[in-house]
């Protein structure tokens, strides 16, 4: 069945129809033809029809709009007496309305940017009209870009560009000077108003909807005509739509227009209708559509323009002003029935200053969006492509950049950009936002939480919805704090010191009081509360644009509520670049007399910026930020920042971190070689300093550490019997070494390195890799590993026993010697083991013989360390060593003479000269050349040393254990009263022994010590507990003048029972009066115990009534320190609950010393102080705790070298200095008792490891 050609008619009253012949006469000569034309002039409806007159058959006709595209298609079928879907057919994205007879398709000039990329040519048009190029989109410029490359592959191709009449001569030179056709449009004159919305003041007295009342309400005086009034938005159409139905106006109809309408809506604007109509439009009525029966326009003077912030790095979508090409434009469309009257809601002044013309779409985009776009619709290398206006390069070579950043393109070099998608990419092209908004949407659908994300978007998208007037500042930043910690009720993660989490919670709260009030009521409650209505509503509107958006690519919303650590990392998807890193120099304490500045962070790129003052980040100094927007004032500032961590840079900026590795070293514990990286994105180093494995980076390097520290050294754990063969073969090579002191006979790692290496196969790189080879290698050659002594020794090595003994001869018996060729090493040498029961029969003197194979360095050493005047007496001193050591073997002196003195003995016979005892230096021997001891008890591990009298005192509980073991007569225990006869100072046998009272809490015992300093402590503790079981109690007076407060505090202590805290006091004040009298030592028997008791009962009474009162005020300050506790970070709990204990335990009256004692109030108040710096202060507890930290290890290693018994009086002062440098690091105010400081405190430490004190 044949239809017949549609009738083309053309209506004279168009100003169009004058010039048909005119357009037909020059569309036969010409590729391309630009008509310039007016709204209303009829060129986008007659312009087809003249294409079809002229024998054109396949058209297509671009409209910028979908619902221009609908509208255009239906007027034009109407005009044809068609249906639509016959001549004239349409297609916008999801829908159209085409048949085979189509010859006019309308559609949006995106759906044939689309069919380019699999319809390079286009050969399905002859003729390609593009209308309203004058708005200059990106789809518009990429078209007629795309047409200029055509036109030359295509001759048949027909080309019609339309316009208003706003520099056409532009498009003419785009394409080799086509020829312009210009056609008038009808019009009456245009009465333009001014009614701005803001008095002469610049006060807003009124908000825009209000003002569009009343232009409504001013021109209702009018009897005939609709009126046109542009709004920015579809939601701004409803509030309006509300605001002029409730005026009531008689027979007055408001219709909305808006691209989201269902094509019936939209249709009601052209439909005839009786009374007045007031159309409610977006720009789409601007220039694309001419709206029926319209004689007044009212003009907010706004609209939404899409714009890239070169400042911020981000494309808004911000309502702005218009230029005044557009108000104009908008003034004509009441002007084509008669005169109009076109009201503006702003200035005559304001029209003036505006810029003539709108900037095209590609000067106001981020060319990230360009590039995206034109690699989308598969349209070539932006460099060379024929832009009416080309962007420059070095923008080009930003975005190629950006984009890279955000994962959106797979390859290409930002010279020329030519680029390839990835499927993020392919996402980003189709959002409606600028690529790192849509990046964080893409993030966000993958991570699950887009539902989050989704309104953050769009409230960055947008200008900030909170103002801030300058008249009321602090209210309006009060009102906005809210936001920053999680509403009440509101059951959330917290994320300290996030401007993302607080613009989540303000949606949120909007959200909610949107649904409990009512327009007006939201409306106020948005003034009051400082928040833009209008952008509350822009708001709004934009999230479900972003949100349907999201759905056509197949983005999907979460159903659970996702954490902010999910949304921070989608967030952070698009601001890769925007990261820093907190500058420590920045935050620590500033010099004397200067200020403090704000915390700076590094930035990429070498950027430094500050977190602006308003923002809820700058308070939290996070060591790593990310931030929306970088500002430049008088600095840089960061606006819109949230806390991140390098775990979440890692998850989604892998593809730009730059990784750096450094020390190759072995792990034991890992089995194989490691590394630390760095890593770093666009210069902010994201992790300083990490370990990782080193075989993927550098297996080469990682299979020689391997061979070298597991195979070589033995920096492993292993079970393989080859190597348990090795490590014997290798101990025999070095014990032969080791007594000729000669390594340098010996192979060197090296040459065994080499052995493991021509064995083993090039891939074995760790522990793990040997393993798995070495399982099923051992099957076939057991003994390929196996090392020899001739692989190990480069020389025959013999042992002397003569001169290298391997026993030495004491009066105690033979204790055997060991030999270490370890230079540098705390074992090179000799070292003799000793059992703990000879220790203290041995001789010191003895040892400084050495084994005799030595004994002549020994000897060169004591005489080359001679003052000068002596030295040069006996050179060479090799020779005088030797001849000397020769004498003395046929001259031996009395037993227990040491070598030097001998020495002294042998050079006077030999050489006449005299050297004096005290120009002897043992101490110039060289370490190696000293005896070492290796001091053996049964049940405990060895002890070594080379000091045979400082081992001995080290050790003398263990020999105290021993000789009370001997010496059972003299042990006493539960004794009450003095009823140990005479008591000796001293015993003799079996060993030297020191007998002393000792404290057994309710009784006194004796017990013999080895060491004299031990005797003499507990002796005195002994006579004071003997003391109070000896005399008359005074608690009882004590308890009865004290006060409540103390009474109190008593209750809250660590001791058992407040009896024991009363009896712990009586002890301490009872010792210290026996300390006053100095003569606890010679308190022997029972006469000399009775004179001390007489002495001392005296003091007793108000010495402990001090005493217990200054336990009740320690113990106030302890419970409320405790108190405290749960709320401090935990290392800083941690460490104040064990100085707390440390100071304040059951007994800690009796043990603390008189000096301390009076401190230990001050050291509390410290405790006190601290815990409040700790929340104000962090960085200095940071420091002060890793100062403390460091000092309390060293401590505790220094104590731990004394057993489990009382400390020396030295290192226990090291202790209480310990809580002065406290006092120091955290509560300086409160000032020291000593001066005091970490060096300090190690020096006391040096000295009393030294013995110093002893």
């Amino acid at each position: 069945m044949t239809t017949e050609p549609p009738q083309l008619a053309f209506d004279e009253a168009l100003p169009i129809s004058a010039h048909v012949e005119q357009i037909s006469a020059a569309l036969a000569v010409h590729q391309v033809l630009v008509v310039a034309g007016e709204t209303g002039s009829g060129k986008t409806t007659q312009l087809p029809k003249i294409c079809l007159l002229a024998g054109r058959k396949r058209i297509g006709h671009t409209q910028p709009r979908r619902l221009a595209a609908r509208s255009v298609a239906a007027r034009m079928a109407a005009e044809l007496g068609e249906q639509l879907g016959q001549t004239i057919g349409f297609q916008v994205r999801f829908s159209g309305q085409r048949s085979a007879q189509t010859k006019v398709k309308v559609m949006t000039d995106g759906i044939l940017l689309a069919e380019i990329s699999h319809d390079r040519q286009l050969r399905r048009y002859d003729t390609i009209i593009i209308d309203e190029a004058h708005e200059r989109s990106l789809n518009i410029d990429f078209l007629l870009g795309y047409l200029k490359q055509l036109l030359p592959k295509r001759p048949d191709l027909k080309v019609i560009i339309t316009s208003a009449t706003i520099d056409t001569s532009r498009f003419s030179a785009h394409f080799e000077d086509a020829p312009v056709i210009e056609v008038s449009g009808r019009t009456y004159p245009v009465e333009v108003r001014y009614r701005p919305v803001v008095d002469g003041a610049g006060q807003r007295d009124r908000d825009q909807v209000e003002a569009i009342c009343d232009a409504v309400n001013e021109l209702s005086t009018n009897l005939d005509g609709d009126i046109l009034v542009f709004c920015s938005g579809e939601r701004e159409i409803r509030d309006t739509a509300e605001a002029i139905n409730a005026l009531a106006l008689r027979f007055t109809e408001v219709v909305p227009l808006y691209a989201r309408l269902s094509m019936a809506e939209q249709q009601r604007v052209f439909s005839p209708h009786t009374g007045r109509r007031v159309v409610l439009a977006t720009n789409v009525a601007e220039t694309s559509l001419t709206v029926p029966g319209v004689r007044y326009v009212i003009d907010p003077g706004f609209a939404r323009i899409s714009r890239y912030s070169a400042r911020t790095k981000v494309q808004r979508l911000p309502i702005e002003p218009i230029s005044q090409a557009s108000a104009n434009q908008r003034a004509g469309r009441c002007g084509r029935l008669g005169p109009g009257v076109c009201i503006r809601l702003y200035s005559e002044e304001d029209f003036a200053a505006r810029d003539e013309f709108t900037q095209p779409e590609i000067l106001r985009t981020n060319l990230a969006s360009v590039i995206l776009q034109m690699a989308d619709a598969g349209l070539g290398d932006i460099a060379g492509f024929p832009f009416v206006e080309p962007p420059d390069a070095s923008q080009v070579r930003d975005g190629v950049r950006l984009l890279t950043e955000l994962g959106a393109i797979g390859g290409g070099k930002a010279k020329h950009a030519q680029v390839r998608l990835t499927a993020v990419g392919r996402k980003l092209a189709r959002l409606p936002v600028d690529p790192r908004l849509g990046r964080m949407l893409v993030e966000a659908g993958q991570l699950g939480c887009l539902r989050e994300v989704l309104p953050i978007v769009a409230g960055i998208a947008i200008p900030d919805v909170r103002e801030r007037p300058a008249a009321a500042e602090a209210a309006a930043d009060a009102s906005h704090r809210r936001f920053w910690a999680p509403m009440d009720g509101a059951a959330e993660p917290s994320p300290d010191g996030s401007d993302v989490a607080a613009l989540w919670r303000l949606w949120r709260y909007l959200r909610d009081q949107r649904k409990n009030l009512s327009g007006n009521a939201f409306r106020r409650m948005c003034r009051d509360e400082y928040l833009n209505f209008l952008r509350v509503r822009e708001w709004q509107d934009l999230h479900a644009q972003l949100r349907d958006a999201c759905a056509e690519v197949e983005l999907r919303r979460n159903d659970v509520d996702a954490d902010f650590e999910r949304v921070h990392t989608a967030v952070l998807a698009g601001l890769l670049s925007h990261i820093g890193l907190l500058d420590a120099a920045s935050v620590a304490k500033p010099e004397r007399g200067r200020r403090r500045g704000p915390a700076e962070y590094l930035g990429a790129r070498g950027a430094r910026f500050a977190i602006n003052p308003g923002s809820s980040a700058a308070r939290t100094k996070a060591e790593l930020v990310m931030a929306v927007e970088l500002v430049e004032t008088s600095r840089l500032w960061a606006r819109t920042v949230a806390p991140i961590t390098a775990e979440q840079v890692e998850q989604v900026g892998g593809h730009l971190l730059k990784r750096h590795y450094s020390e190759p070293h072995w792990s034991a514990n890992g089995g194989q070689c490691v590394a630390y990286e760095r890593v770093s994105l666009l210069g902010v180093p994201i992790i300083a300093q990490r370990l990782v494995s080193y075989a993927k980076i550098d297996p080469v390097t990682a299979r020689e550490v391997f061979i070298a520290s597991a195979l070589v050294e033995g920096q492993w754990h292993t079970r393989h019997h080859f190597w348990a063969r090795n490590e014997a073969v290798r101990a025999e090579a070095e014990q032969l070494a080791d007594r000729n002191r000669r390594r340098d006979l010996l192979v060197d790692d090296v040459t065994i390195a080499a052995f493991y290496d021509s064995r083993i196969p090039a891939d074995v790189v760790s522990v793990a890799h040997f393993d798995r080879w070495w399982r099923d290698a051992r099957s076939d050659q057991p003994g390929l590993l196996d090392l020899t002594l001739d692989d190990l020794v480069a020389a025959e090595l013999s042992a002397d026993d003569e001169q290298y003994p391997e026993r030495w001869r004491a009066s105690v018996g033979e204790l055997a010697i060991d030999y270490a060729f370890d230079p540098g090493s705390g074992h090179d040498g000799v070292t003799v083991n000793v059992p703990l029961a000879a220790l203290t029969r041995l001789s010191a003197a003895d040892f400084t013989w050495q084994v005799p194979g030595l004994r002549g360095e020994v000897a060169t050493e004591l005489i080359r360390a001679l003052p000068k005047q002596l030295r040069t007496q006996l050179v060479p001193a090799p020779d005088t060593a030797r001849r000397v050591l020769e004498w003395l073997s046929e001259h031996p002196g009395p037993a227990g003479e040491p070598l030097w003195t001998a020495l002294g003995r042998g050079v006077s016979a030999l050489t006449g000269v005299q050297v004096p005892a005290q120009e002897w230096r043992p101490a110039a021997i060289p370490e190696h050349l000293q005896m070492r001891f290796r001091v053996h008890a049964e049940g405990a591990p060895p002890v070594v040393g080379r000091d045979l009298g400082e081992l001995a005192e080290r050790l003398a509980p263990k020999v105290s254990r021993t000789l009370n073991a001997a010496a059972s007569h003299l042990i006493h225990d539960g004794a009450t009263e003095w009823v140990f006869g005479v008591l000796p100072v001293r015993i003799d046998e079996p060993m030297p022994g020191f007998p002393a009272l000792v404290d057994r809490v309710n009784r006194v015992g004796v017990q013999i010590f080895a060491e004299q300093g031990a005797a003499v402590r507990e002796h005195r503790n002994g006579l004071r507990r003997l003391v109070t079981l000896t005399t008359v109690d005074p608690t009882r007076s004590v308890v009865a003048r004290m006060s409540n407060p103390t009474k109190m505090a008593l209750a809250t202590s660590p001791y058992a029972s407040v009896p024991a805290l009363l009896a712990d006091a009586r002890l301490k004040v009872t010792g210290e009066a026996i300390d006053a009298l100095g003569s606890a030592q010679q308190v022997r028997d029972a006469d000399g115990f009775a004179k001390l008791t007489d002495a001392v009962r005296a003091e007793i009474a108000p010495a402990m009534q001090a005493a217990v009162a200054g336990a009740g005020e320690v113990l106030a300050l302890a419970g409320e320190i405790t108190t405290r506790l749960d709320g401090l970070p935990a290392d800083t709990g941690e460490d104040v609950a064990e100085q707390l204990g440390g100071l304040v335990y059951p007994g800690f009256i009796a043990a603390t010393p008189a000096g301390a004692w009076r401190r230990l109030p001050t050291y509390l108040r410290a405790i006190r102080r601290r815990i409040e710096g700790s929340r104000t202060n962090a960085r200095q507890e940071s420091a002060g705790l890793v100062v403390i930290s460091e000092l309390e290890d060293e401590y505790a290693q220094l104590c731990a070298g004394f057993g489990s018994g009382a400390l020396p009086p030295a290192v226990a002062e090291v202790g209480w200095l310990m809580e002065e440098l406290r006092v120091s690091l955290f509560a300086q105010a409160l000032g020291t008792a000593v001066p005091v400081s970490a060096k300090r405190v190690r020096t006391a430490m040096a000295a009393a490891r030294a013995g110093d004190s002893h």
